[in-house]
């Protein structure tokens, strides 16, 4: 009964669906054996694993899956001194390749609050061998062919044949072409036949050629005939191909050999990459959802927030609000038909399934899943022709199974529950099956049509109501889930609003019990009250929106006035400090000459200077206490953080003066300085320590050499010999240095080969932030293995 509920919940389809996000054979198997777990350590953990999936792709695009292949067949023959064929050699380097790709794309680059700890514990294990990689690629060129390179003696032999099947075609292009054998042939051709070169004889002139006939033709006119004296020179060419076969057979037990030592590894590698390939299949599955990861507990406690049905078109889904399981473990969802019902309570069976499997559910945050220790559901039309079973008998054979196998940690789906009978008998059946898994603390769900039900909850601790929400207006569902509101059949107002006559309606109304007409009129009363309730709170919203965004554009406002005010008092405070300053140093400059001159002055107008200068110092300690006046000296030449001390360079603020402090500074309120050939004492909070020459030299010096680093560019970079992945970090780079060089044409050096590297530039070369646009080169640029890129 559980596999089925699974199939009537679909939870079938979601693993289908998340399946077309696995890469390889072996994780499409893996995804195919998903399955619920009832632990919630375990689904916690596969969660966490479903996140750090999510979030490494959000931040680094996909993973590297593409290449890997089912080895385990390769490896084990290796092991046992097989020869793997070409093609499994291959296979067995490009998942090698896939491997190291793999645990770089994990382990590195990571940023310090990212936390990939459980991918990155599978990536440590992952085995990688470059060399071998490497190897393979170098002897094999494709699934049918090995390099001339392999080996030096296939290089040797491969030349041979090449001579002697140029001699074979010079001596019997020499024979067909010659006068005297004119009249003897059919055709002045040469031909093969079982790897000879023959030529097409008459006949007739058998005789007079002499060869080896290797066939004839369909009339038996024309012999193809193999010269005698091409004869010894095609048995050479035949024995080097043996010699050439057996070379190509050492070469391919020697690579074998080398997958054969680390076959154990690589057949670990293959089931961390399985179980990866399975885990990223997850958060790619997750982000096409919008789903999050849902908090997990066990004690039976659901909380949905704006969920959203999985297999539902997202445009049209209508996103549920529901909770279960805490104040109530009962809820009954009552409601029109086609209202939602069914897809209300087969959303809260999906999240659950979903959630025990570490899927991630597509709902807000916030939203809760309980582990149970089986989900059971009976949902839909499950009537029977073969079997003779009524839709009623169907169901009850369905429930007569779930109410055998359920358990106290269970949860259990009914929809329209006692349907298909007398409606006196299936309330009185379904308030019994609900009352007994209520008494066991199960937690419930179940849809249904009948008031009975409605009253049960409503006099049941641990029941309650719920019901999908119906606009009699439009005579059309919302398809919104209300918990804790009783649904109202709304079939008098349906009928009113289609046109049926008042007269009927309450004669209609006359026949039902007084009671239940109290109860339905009670229902739209309590309806209306919500919907009335839903309104003014909307409207509340709305206010206080309004309210708070004006309350924040006046603080805009004020700080927006307040910032102005003061940036228009530190500008004036800044002027007058120059103004200030300048004085200052024009008066020092003066103060200068005059004391080179001091033998000239009289007593009187020294005295003068003096008084001069004492007031120039007053007027500027007053603008020293000014907050505003600090920022005239934070240039870049100024070291304000660090204290004064021996040997610093300082400005003497009173003088405008550069100078070095010459004596010690601890405990000291006035230090001597030196300016030039003067030393004079000064107070230690007159002097503003500054960099030396040197350092605003070196500084200097390191800003040049940025510029002249981006201005010695080339044009040109070669990315000949590299793989794929490692021309498109180089290029990456490049095009980065390039841009800020101000090149505004450049070259790519591919070259030509099998055309991957040169197809895997084009394509990130339409996708770079840089690029206007690229194209393969010219003849007299480098042709197909040049690409001219040209900047924005």
């Amino acid at each position: 009964m559980k596999q089925k509920s699974k199939s009537v919940l679909e939870f079938d389809k979601i693993i289908e669906k998340l399946s077309n996000y696995a890469e390889t054979s072996n994780g499409k198997k893996e995804v195919l054996k998903l399955d619920v777990s009832s632990d919630v350590e375990a689904v916690k953990f596969k969660q966490n694993q479903t996140s750090q999936a999510l979030s490494i792709i959000m931040e680094k695009g996909n993973p590297p899956l593409g290449g890997i292949s089912d080895i385990k067949e390769y490896a084990r023959r290796g092991a046992v001194g097989g020869i793997i064929s070409l093609r499994g050699l291959l296979n067995c380097a490009d998942t090698l390749r896939a491997a190291r790709l793999l645990k770089n794309y994990v382990l590195l680059n990571n940023k310090e609050e990212r936390n990939y700890s459980l991918l990155e514990e599978l990536c440590e294990g992952i085995f990688t061998d470059k060399d071998t990689e490497d190897k393979i690629y170098h002897v094999v060129i494709s699934e049918e062919e090995i390099a001339d390179d392999a080996s030096p003696e296939l290089k040797r032999i491969r030349r041979e044949i090449q001579i002697k099947n140029n001699a074979i075609k010079n001596k019997i292009n020499t024979i067909v072409n010659s006068s005297a054998m004119q009249k003897y042939l059919q055709e002045n051709i040469v031909t093969m036949r079982n790897d000879r070169y023959v030529i097409p004889v008459r006949k007739e002139y058998r005789s007079m050629v002499r060869g080896i006939i290797h066939d004839q033709s369909s009339t038996g006119s024309t012999l193809f005939i193999e010269p005698m004296a091409v004869v010894e020179m095609t048995n050479d060419i035949s024995n080097l191909k043996i010699e050439e076969k057996k070379e190509v057979e050492r070469i391919l037990l020697e690579l074998s050999g080398l997958i054969g030592e680390i076959s154990e590894q690589m057949l670990i590698n293959q089931e961390i990459l399985t179980e990866l390939d399975f885990i990223f299949a997850k958060g790619k599955y997750a982000i096409s959802l919008n789903a999050v990861e849902p908090k997990v507990n066990d004690r039976g406690y659901i909380r949905i927030k704006k969920g959203r049905h999985p297999l539902i078109d997202p445009k049209v889904v209508v996103p549920i609000d529901a909770w279960l399981g805490d104040k109530f473990r009962t809820l009954i969802i009552t409601g029109p038909n086609t209202g939602g019902k069914t897809v209300s309570i087969k959303t809260l069976g999906l999240f659950s399934l979903m959630g025990m499997a570490g899927l991630h559910i597509p709902a807000e945050y916030g939203t809760e899943i309980s582990v149970f220790s089986a989900v059971y559901a009976d949902i839909g039309d499950e009537q029977s022709i073969e079997q003779s079973l009524s839709t009623f008998s169907s169901h009850m054979t369905n429930i007569v199974k779930i109410m055998k196998e359920v358990d106290e940690k269970s949860f259990v789906l009914f929809d329209e529950l006692g349907a298909g009978t007398d409606p006196t008998e299936g309330a009185a059946l379904a308030i019994s099956i609900l009352d007994t898994l209520h008494e066991r603390n199960i937690v419930t769900a179940a849809t249904t049509h009948y008031s009975e039900l409605k009253l049960y909850a409503l006099n049941t601790v641990g029941v309650i109501n719920g019901s999908v929400e119906f606009n009699v207006e439009t005579l059309s569902p919302t398809y919104k889930l209300l918990i804790g509101v009783p649904g109202k059949s709304n079939a008098f107002e349906i009928s009113r609003k289609l046109g049926l006559s008042n007269d009927i309606i309450d004669k209609a109304k006359k026949s039902i019990e007084t009671e239940k007409v109290e109860f339905e009129d009670a229902l739209k009363q309590i309806e209306d009250n919500r919907v009335y309730i839903e309104e003014k709170r909307r409207e509340i919203e709305r206010l206080d929106e309004q309210s708070r965004k004006k309350h924040s554009d006046f603080l805009a406002k004020e700080r927006k006035s307040l910032e102005k005010s003061e940036k228009l008092v530190d500008e004036a405070n800044y002027e007058a400090r120059k103004i200030v300053e300048n004085a200052k140093r024009e008066a020092a400059e003066i103060i200068k000459e005059l004391k080179k001159l001091n033998l000239e002055m009289d007593k009187d107008k020294s005295r003068r200077v003096n008084e001069l200068r004492q007031t120039l110092n007053d007027k500027s300690k007053e603008l020293d206490e000014n907050q505003y006046t600090e920022q005239i000296f934070q240039e870049d030449t100024y070291d304000t953080d660090s204290p004064i001390s021996n040997g610093d360079a300082v400005t003497v603020r009173s003088l405008n003066q550069k100078g070095f402090v010459i004596s010690d500074t601890d405990n000291q309120q006035n230090v001597m300085v030196q300016i030039g050939l003067i030393k004079m004492k000064v107070k230690k909070s007159d002097l503003i320590k500054i960099k030396s020459d040197e350092e605003v030299k070196q500084k200097n010096n390191t800003t040049r050499m940025v510029k002249l680093k981006t201005s010695s560019i080339s044009p040109v970079i070669d990315l000949r010999g590299l793989n794929l992945d490692e021309a498109l970090l180089e290029l990456d780079k490049y095009l980065d240095d390039a841009f800020m060089s101000n090149l505004n044409e450049i070259q790519v050096i591919h070259g030509k080969g099998m055309g991957i590297l040169r197809e895997g530039i084009t394509q990130f070369l339409k996708k770079h932030k840089h690029v206007k646009e690229s194209r393969l080169g010219s003849f007299n640029e480098g042709g197909d293995g040049v690409t001219i890129v040209t900047f924005k």
